[in-house]
């Protein structure tokens, strides 16, 4: 079992950011430490939307409370979504700082949270920059969906071959893992630029799909790392899962989770 500090969005309904994140680690026997960057009845897709940032201050005092009870002295990763401003940037840069001193081999999977196809960024564009610049640069894996990367490297990304190219961009010692890939004929790619292998798994493209697959992709691929499974290994499993997952889910609002997620993550081969 992993400790893992978790840092995103938290909905009272639904299963985006830390409500897909936390379930996902859990169902597969991590420990988190869940710290949300902002609490909302749901997410924006429904009409009605009503909640607060956390603020920055805030999202750092509820950290120093962690450290001060020592639950961040055998922290084994950190995993980071949805943030709402560039100070948000600034507060993980320092806690990740902190935690690099004392603990040198902590992960760090960022889930570039910024925009999607077709809208583009759903952020500010300084907030995108701040992830790009500082958060990126500091991660060991980064798990962008197609949008995502081509706005990280401002590179066409269109095929495996172009987001295994743009990857490669992020930084030579840098894990990559893509998603949404178009493929062609009903198909899309998650595209492994890993630390030892490269790898391409290839899903059907679906329609009506809820929100919160990303967060779940990300959460997954995180805990089978943890895991010890090779990253080509990882990514088929975490691709897997969500599939079963989205398959379970067409045409409903929200991801089914509950009563599904231990038995896909559970059954089934690599």
């Amino acid at each position: 079992m992993a400790r893992v500090l978790a840092i995103s969005s938290y909905v009272a309904h639904g299963h985006v950011g830390l409500c897909a994140i936390v379930p996902a680690l859990q169902a597969m026997g991590h420990e988190v430490l869940a710290v949300p960057s902002v609490i909302l009845s749901n997410h924006y897709g429904y009409r009605n939307v009503a909640g607060v940032d956390v603020a920055a201050v805030k999202l750092t005092a509820i950290l120093e409370g962690l450290k001060a009870n020592g639950w961040l002295e055998n922290v084994d990763a950190v995993i980071t979504g949805y943030l709402p401003s560039p100070e948000h940037v600034d507060a993980i840069t320092a806690t990740l700082a902190r935690l690099g001193e004392s603990l040198p081999d902590v992960l760090y999977l960022c889930d570039p949270v910024l925009g999607d196809d077709p809208d583009g960024l759903y952020v500010p564009a300084e907030l995108a920059a701040a992830v790009r610049d500082t958060l990126v640069p500091l991660a060991d894996v980064v798990t962008p969906n197609r949008f995502e990367l081509a706005w990280l490297t401002g590179s066409e990304v269109s095929s495996a071959a172009d987001a295994n190219r743009a990857a490669k961009q992020l930084g030579d010692d840098l894990s990559v893992v893509t998603t949404s890939i178009p493929a062609g004929d009903g198909l899309i790619e998650n595209v492994l630029a890993g630390w030892r292998e490269d790898d391409v798994i290839v899903v059907h493209e679906r329609s009506g799909v809820p929100r919160g697959t990303g967060d779940l992709f990300a959460a997954l691929y995180l805990g089978f790392i943890l895991d010890e499974y090779e990253e080509s290994d990882a990514l088929a499993k975490a691709t897997r899962v969500v599939d079963e997952i989205v398959e379970a889910s067409l045409g409903r609002e929200e991801l089914q989770l509950a009563g599904i997620l231990f038995d896909a993550i559970s059954g089934g081969d690599v």
